[in-house]
């Protein structure tokens, strides 16, 4: 939010297609071994080591792979500023091993207040650091210093938090089994990195900087259910559903309960979002970026439908069928690629309108893959669908009666906010209630044990 008045869009696209291209080379930074770590049902010294090899050879190796293309990268976007956030993206790929395999080890024994702690650390170090820097005058190079600066202090809280006693000697034994694993879901990393960072990569070379800047605020806004939910969600789902595999229980009911539990807060802030695009970008980002405001509608439209598909990857990597999985990225990011190549030649909303396209027909595939591995009964499944629809209509009431009174686009956006946030607020929370939904659950968890 803050980072966004400091810095032009221009700026912001800068760093946005640098990170995009950084992420396709992230996706081998660790070929899957922490999820190897976490899966595995017997685990020994020689499978610890060998993850531990895999992830600070690739680490290294991908470093300085970075370091050799920085310029010619720059030349190609003809960009000198992304020479400078490469540099310092290579120093952080060095030292990410040392956070990502203690990481691992901790999911996998389901520390996850551990993990929290780390993670609200690293949040607030990226935080300081991005605005301070930025704020400094250091341009888009200050964002690349806040994610080396963040690694570093999760390393730094792993050690003084967790104390990890593990095997840190490197070894070639075991490395195929770690790679062989890995290699699929890494393939599958790849393949998401493509379809998400394709856009701002067109953008940034068919039309300007400024367009994938644009869009890349439209995406930041929709992608913080990713950030906020999604991360923390997958980051317990994959150990449960792998624990609950090891232990031959039935899953099939706890993908429900997931099921319902993110589509109904996933669908309230979609369509949250659609209905308040105007007032969030202009409160959160500021007036230069008024042309995200459409995009972030249509965006939102195709992430509410791609919720369910986020729900299916998690169990299904966890159960081991990374080789349907991977079938189904493949074919999903060929679409997406497809949908943001035509929408690049036109315009933002085009192309956020092709995705949307491109988002449904995925659903379905993922959808069709968990129902033959997972086996869930369909009749739970529209029924949990149609409780977070009616959590997502009372979720809007309000916001939606607010823009329709005073204006979709009015200046006076605080009164708008403030009547709508809280009103969205409680219309959520009673819906929930009435429908009895599976959020209520949690909330009511929540509130006995603080008694």
């Amino acid at each position: 939010m803050v980072v966004a008045r400091l810095l032009s869009p221009s700026e912001i696209g800068v760093y946005s297609v640098t990170m995009v291209l950084l992420g396709f080379v992230a996706t081998f930074r660790d070929l899957g071994a922490g999820q190897y770590l976490v899966q595995q049902k017997e685990l020994t010294e020689e499978r610890i080591r060998a993850t531990w090899s895999v992830q600070l050879g690739l680490g290294l190796f991908i470093a300085l792979l970075i370091l050799a293309a920085a310029i010619p990268t720059a030349s190609f976007y003809n960009e000198p500023r992304m020479l400078d956030i490469m540099l310092v993206l290579a120093l952080n790929f060095a030292i990410t091993p040392f956070l990502a395999f203690p990481y691992a080890w901790l999911a996998r024994d389901m520390r996850f207040g551990k993990i929290a702690v780390i993670r609200f650390v690293g949040s607030v170090v990226h935080a300081a650091s991005s605005i301070g820097l930025a704020w400094s005058g250091h341009g888009p190079v200050s964002l690349a210093w806040a994610n080396a600066l963040t690694t570093l202090s999760g390393i730094l809280a792993v050690w003084l938090l967790a104390r990890p006693n593990m095997h840190w000697r490197p070894t070639l034994k075991g490395i195929t089994e770690v790679v062989s694993f890995g290699g699929k879901l890494t393939l599958n990393s790849l393949m998401n990195t493509l379809a998400i960072g394709a856009p701002e990569l067109f953008l940034g070379k068919i039309q300007t900087m400024t367009a994938a800047g644009q869009f890349s605020r439209s995406l930041g806004l929709v992608s913080m259910f990713q950030r906020l939910i999604m991360d923390a969600v997958n980051a317990v789902a994959l150990p449960y559903f792998a624990k609950q595999f090891r232990e031959s229980k039935d899953y099939a009911a706890s993908f429900i309960v997931a099921m319902e539990l993110v589509t109904g807060l996933g669908w309230s802030f979609f369509a949250g979002i659609c209905v308040l695009a105007y007032p969030a970008i202009h409160i959160l980002y500021g007036d230069q970026w008024g042309d995200a405001v459409n995009p972030t509608r249509w965006l939102a439209i195709a992430y509410a439908i791609g919720v369910p598909s986020s729900v299916c990857y998690t169990p299904l990597i966890a159960i081991g069928a990374a080789t349907d999985s991977l079938k189904i990225t493949v074919v999903s990011t060929l679409l997406f690629l497809a949908a943001t190549f035509v929408g690049a030649t036109l315009d933002l909303v085009t192309l956020s309108q092709l995705l949307v396209i491109a988002a449904f027909i995925v659903a379905i595939l993922w959808l069709r893959l968990a129902s033959k591995r997972i086996g869930f009964p369909v009749k739970a499944l529209f029924h949990c669908w149609l409780k977070s629809m009616l959590l997502a209509i009372g979720a809007i009431g309000v916001p939606m009666a607010t823009m329709m009174q005073m204006g979709w686009n009015s200046p006076d956006i605080l009164t708008t906010t403030c009547i709508s946030v809280p009103g969205g607020v409680l219309g959520f929370l009673l819906s929930a209630y009435v429908t009895k939904h599976q959020v209520w659950n949690e909330i009511s968890k929540v509130v006995r044990k603080q008694r």
